[in-house]
């Protein structure tokens, strides 16, 4: 197992809302990021996310193309993300897509975790490459 950290930056654009069965809306945005550190990439997705009606309760679900380097290995991959907050305490699982490598980083395989600390936004990589 090998392991990346470092910080990205995150830019979120609203899209329409989209009304499901029952009014309750589904938020869209769309995600632009930029990686530094031991990952030096950009990636654009896309995330939809829901509150319930108890604050601090939502979830979401996303996900982005990540393209550029890992520890001087270039090329792309996915990530999918999956979220909920249960009044405020926070489950996440950010995954890479199986077989979604490209380039240098073919047959990449691990997961990532988001962290904020101070109003920045930290990512640790365990992965594994053939």
């Amino acid at each position: 197992m090998q392991h990346a950290s470092g910080t990205f930056e995150v830019t979120t654009i609203p899209q329409p809302h989209e009304e499901q069965a029952g009014g309750e809306a589904v938020g869209r945005l769309l995600l632009e990021k930029k990686f530094s550190g031991d990952l030096d990439a950009v990636s654009a997705g896309t995330m939809l996310g829901a509150r319930s009606p108890v604050q601090g309760s939502a979830g979401y679900v996303a996900i982005e193309k990540v393209s550029g380097t890992l520890s001087g290995l270039g090329g792309s991959f996915l990530l999918q993300h999956f979220g909920v907050m249960t009044r405020g305490a926070m489950e996440q699982t950010v995954v890479i897509i199986p077989d979604s490598g490209t380039g240098g980083l073919t047959g990449i395989a691990g997961k990532m975790t988001i962290a904020i600390e101070n109003g920045a936004h930290h990512y640790h990589l365990d992965y594994t490459l053939p």
